[in-house]
């Protein structure tokens, strides 16, 4: 069955993906009038989300911002599919970076990297990364139960050089990839929800106590690598820029949990800057009432 899925899907998920940008945003468009007006696919965790972080906004500013936050999705959704068929000048000029440079002189100095990023504006389309740079790039992902989907998103992020592994792959590959002696620049997206009993560290999110991911700290750590984040805005519609932030050459030198701690604070600097942005289909903050019995 799902072979059959994909089949036929794969093909219509093509065809969208060649068609021009100003056609794929009128599909982005249609899109949204069906989420957000006849389905309202989510739109409780969303509005919920915004007054448990936004209490000081009116309900009206509220709903403005999730407004605004499916039509970003919706075009998120048809960039996603592009991303099969873009070609590398396109995405060039739509995905652009500043401050390389803080990755280039990591590389003279032989270090490998951890890029921490958020859910916010676009992740997708920054694999693009590894045309600028000469680190070897691997990103950690949860698998697709579908395995012919799973097959097909790590082709698309493979396109540039970058490679997906999944969390139980994680430790044995950048151990691998130190014996080798390759550079590495390893993304972790991790803002997403911590289970809480599994959770070592819970730390303020956008004013909410809440159990935070840590694994990308460590591992920072065990492997000795450099600590960047990548703060991607949104220009206008189909046009982001990232800007590399140089966290710590030195991650040792800081005690437990402060660089993911410093991690959140980039990330909240986004949300409060553009919140419409963010990823607020999550339920974030699902385990904050759960805090109390661990800390």
């Amino acid at each position: 069955m799902q072979r059959l899925v994909y089949l036929l899907v794969y093909p219509l998920i093509w065809c969208i993906s060649k068609l021009p940008f100003w056609a794929l945003y009128g599909i982005s468009d249609m899109l949204f009038a069906v989420i957000y007006h006849i389905v309202g696919y989510r739109k409780k965790v969303v509005l919920d989300n915004l007054r448990l972080v936004f209490p000081e906004k009116t309900e009206k500013e509220r709903k403005t911002i999730s407004k605004r936050f499916y039509a970003h999705l919706c075009d998120m959704v048809v960039e996603s599919i592009k991303s099969l068929s873009i070609s590398e000048k396109e995405i060039k000029k739509r995905f652009t970076f500043t401050n390389l440079e803080i990755i280039h002189e990591l590389e003279k100095e032989n270090r490998s990297i951890m890029m921490f990023l958020g859910h916010y504006a676009s992740w997708e389309w920054a694999t693009i990364m590894e045309r600028f740079v000469n680190h070897k790039g691997y990103a950690v992902y949860k698998r697709i139960e579908n395995p012919y989907f799973d097959k097909l998103v790590k082709r698309i992020r493979a396109r540039y050089n970058s490679e997906l592994i999944n969390t139980k792959e994680t430790v044995h590959k950048m151990g691998a990839a130190l014996s080798r002696g390759e550079l590495t620049i390893n993304a972790f997206i991790a803002d997403q929800t911590a289970k809480h009993w599994k959770a070592k560290h819970f730390q303020e999110f956008m004013g909410v106590k809440v159990p935070v991911l840590t694994g990308g700290e460590m591992l920072a750590k065990k492997f000795d690598m450099a600590v960047i984040y990548l703060d991607t805005r949104k220009v206008k519609r189909g046009h982001y820029r990232a800007d590399v932030k140089l966290i710590t050459k030195k991650p040792n030198e800081f005690p437990d949990y402060q660089i993911t701690d410093q991690f959140l604070k980039l990330v909240e600097n986004q949300i409060h800057a553009e919140p419409a942005y963010y990823l607020w289909t999550h339920k974030r903050w699902k385990y904050r009432d759960k805090v109390a019995d661990y800390v």
